[in-house]
């Protein structure tokens, strides 16, 4: 063993992890202990609270009040769906009359469930592709299915006949692999998976894509486009629009950085434009969005804005572009959508949803109605190729306290040339709102508020608070703060059925209420990129000085008190809330750590690791670990620091971050004495955790009952 640092911060750069041993996934001893922690988490938490928990949450997650969210392809509308009856789920269609009624008349395509029973596989459905009519005269026919076996990311994709509703004898057939398959034409599909060695990058994706023709083994066909291994990914698709086909090959350099490529006169050629820009090709139109401040013909244009120009004339070389949309201080684009006529963009200001139209060529924006502050809302188009509702689009609406809502609107044809406006536009009415989902708890009495928190740099950093009306600010109330922050993902307002069941309103023995808080720290992209890339690599510790402000806020105020607060996070949050166990343990009483990056010294070596050096740095590079190591919890703990009760729970099948990095964290913080650490694998649902209502019910209410029980009898400060 080498001799560790005995800095104040007690970081340790180990040659030799004692742990490494935990990293053989499906070991025997590894798995030995994994449910040796399993039964002793089990044991602590086992009780009819738990259970409580569990089936009021699984029954909100199995009622058949959901609204059955729908996708349009020719004449149908899809939907996924999972209840009691049928927990694998059931890939269905049905007509828009039928969907419209209160009990539709659902085609089933794929019975998950008993697909498993018939193969003896317990598959997880995760989602499908349909081939284009025009290649099977004017119907549609074919699917390529994905389907995992464990619910990771790994998956077996197989060709469907939706008119046999069986999968086709013979058909397309691409073996469980990290791998993306998409339609070339009837008899022809680009594939991008695991054909041996070589063929995979170091972020354990596809760095090769073939085009197979039917019935020709997939390592047999020819390579198309590859990317080097040390880049994330290569993916290759066909753009199917009418009158604007065209095959786009991207190379995912790292996780913001995509190269695209575009095939002519039997090459690729490169779109000559900064790689980090966003870009999306449609019809006539190429639209940039820029993460860093982006210069076109001596114009300075800022980080998350919209730029327009026609794309034959940018890649002719042609850089006249039009301003589409500007954010300031208090707004971001969150996305964007295509109707027939128009473009609707999703936006934030001061993370609640505005949502306008524009006309491609004119670009004046016309707001969309019908949103309440402080919630979020997305419009999207049904479907921009259909004669008859092609400038139909979707629009949900959704908040804290308000279930979410499914409406439809159309906006106004516009006539004219093709790809011109002719200035006749009118304003956009109201979508009338088709369903609405049903209340999961009681919500009156509660509030919706919006605060900001100062960090330590002085930046104003908003979180939303849901609670009591008239919260006695005594610092004694059961609060959960939530985060993520990082890549650009944003936290906006939305309905929770479950959290409202088990952390707002809980109906157990012990009467228990509390108070929800959501942290809209930097790393995320509440207000652009410029939000995310202010905690980037070296700066990371903005976004967990910002969490803590906000802990410091909710103490402040009296909401409650570091042994009322308890934080939880995932993934990437399972990183943020891990630098809470370690660097701030003063300010919380309980930590729900979930699938998350924890050992920043091996977790470009781990599952698809390498794939997010964009975001955290390279630890292979002595400079860039210096600054890693503060923010790697693994090497930040130490057996003389007094940390607060933390659960720390993944999955053997998450493919993605892996469950090792939780495993290592948990028996080293054993190893050095700290015995209020709890730990809880599943074997399967990949990175969710879940592969099933049942697994996600268990999963959602074992973390919130750890929370409940150790603020309710805080123990080991």
């Amino acid at each position: 063993m080498v001799t560790t640092s005995t800095s104040p911060t007690h970081l340790e750069d180990e040659l030799v992890d004692e742990f490494l041993w935990l990293e053989d996934i499906h070991g025997e001893r590894p798995m030995e202990w994994v449910q040796e922690q399993n039964r002793r988490t089990e044991t602590l938490l086992d009780g009819p609270e738990l259970v409580s928990m569990t089936d009021r949450v699984l029954d909100m997650l199995d009622s058949p009040s959901r609204i059955p969210a729908v996708t349009k392809h020719g004449p149908y509308y899809y939907n996924f769906w999972r209840d009691a009856q049928h927990p694998r789920g059931l890939w269905r269609r049905t007509t828009w009359e039928s969907w419209l009624s209160d009990s539709p008349e659902w085609d089933v395509l794929v019975d998950v469930d008993e697909l498993a029973r018939t193969e003896n596989v317990d598959w997880v459905f995760s989602g499908a592709r349909l081939l284009r009519p025009q290649y099977t005269d004017g119907q549609w026919q074919r699917a390529l299915v994905r389907l995992s076996p464990d619910g990771g990311d790994a998956v077996r994709t197989r060709e469907f006949d939706l008119e046999s509703r069986e999968f086709l004898p013979g058909g397309f057939d691409v073996p469980t692999a990290k791998s993306s398959v998409s339609w070339v034409d009837a008899d022809t599909v680009f594939v991008a998976t695991d054909t041996g060695p070589g063929s995979m990058t170091e972020s354990s994706y596809p760095r090769q894509v073939r085009r197979v023709s039917r019935g020709q083994e997939i390592a047999e066909a020819p390579v198309i486009f590859e990317v080097p291994v040390d880049h994330a990914q290569a993916a290759v698709y066909k753009d199917h629009t009418p009158g604007f086909e065209r095959v786009i090959a991207m190379d995912l350099v790292d996780f913001f950085t995509v190269r695209t490529h575009v095939w002519s006169e039997e090459q690729w050629v490169e779109l000559d434009l900064d790689p980090t820009v966003s870009v999306d090709l449609h019809k006539q139109w190429l639209l940039m969005r820029p993460r860093h401040t982006l210069e076109l013909n001596g114009t300075e244009y800022p980080a998350g804005c919209l730029l327009a120009a026609d794309a034959h004339a940018f890649m002719s070389g042609n850089r006249s572009v039009e301003s589409v949309f500007t954010p300031d201080a208090h707004s971001s684009l969150e996305g964007w959508s295509w109707t027939r006529d128009h473009l609707i963009l999703n936006t934030l200001h001061d993370v609640s949803s505005a949502l306008y139209s524009t006309v491609p060529g004119e670009w004046e924006l016309t707001p969309l109605p019908g949103i309440p502050p402080l919630h979020s809302a997305s419009a999207w188009a049904v479907d921009d190729e259909d004669p008859e509702v092609g400038n139909d689009y979707f629009f949900s609406v959704t908040g804290y306290l308000t279930p979410s809502s499914l409406g439809r609107g159309s906006l106004p044809e516009v006539s004219g040339p093709e790809g011109t406006a002719d200035s006749t536009e009118r304003p956009a009415s109201e979508p009338a709102i088709l369903k609405r989902a049903p209340s999961f708890f009681d919500a009156q009495g509660l509030d919706v508020t919006q605060h900001f928190a100062t960090s330590a740099d002085g930046t104003r950093v908003p979180y939303f608070q849901v609670g009591p009306r008239n919260l006695e600010l005594d610092g004694l109330n059961p609060t959960l703060l939530s985060g993520y922050g990082g890549f650009e993902v944003s936290r906006t307002p939305g309905y929770s059925g479950a959290t409202g069941i088990t952390w707002l309103t809980p109906e157990d023995q012990r009467g228990r209420t509390g108070v929800y808080v959501v942290a809209n720290i930097r790393g995320g992209g509440e207000y652009g990129p410029s939000w995310h890339t202010a905690a980037l690599k070296e700066n990371r510790h903005r976004a967990y000085e910002d969490f803590a402000a906000v802990a410091e806020d909710l103490h402040r105020r009296s909401v409650c008190t570091a042994r009322k607060l308890a934080c939880a996070g995932g993934s990437n949050g399972g990183l943020l809330v891990g630098n809470m166990l370690t660097t701030y343990p003063e300010l919380f009483g309980a930590i729900s750590c979930g699938v998350p990056l924890l050992d920043m010294r091996r977790y470009t070596k781990l599952s698809a690791g390498a794939s997010w050096i964009a975001e955290y740095g390279d630890p292979e590079q002595p400079e860039q670990w210096e600054y890693i190591r503060t923010f790697s919890p693994y090497h930040l703990l130490s057996p003389v620091m007094c940390y607060p009760p933390a659960l720390i729970w993944t999955a053997t099948s998450d493919d993605r971050v892996g469950p090792v990095q939780a495993r290592k964290m948990a028996a080293k913080m054993l190893d050095q004495g700290h015995q209020n650490v709890s730990f809880h694998e599943a074997t399967d649902g990949g990175h969710a955790g879940a592969s099933d209502n049942r697994q996600a019910a268990a999963l959602h209410a074992r973390s919130h009952e750890f929370m409940w029980q150790m603020l309710e009898n805080p123990k080991g400060r």
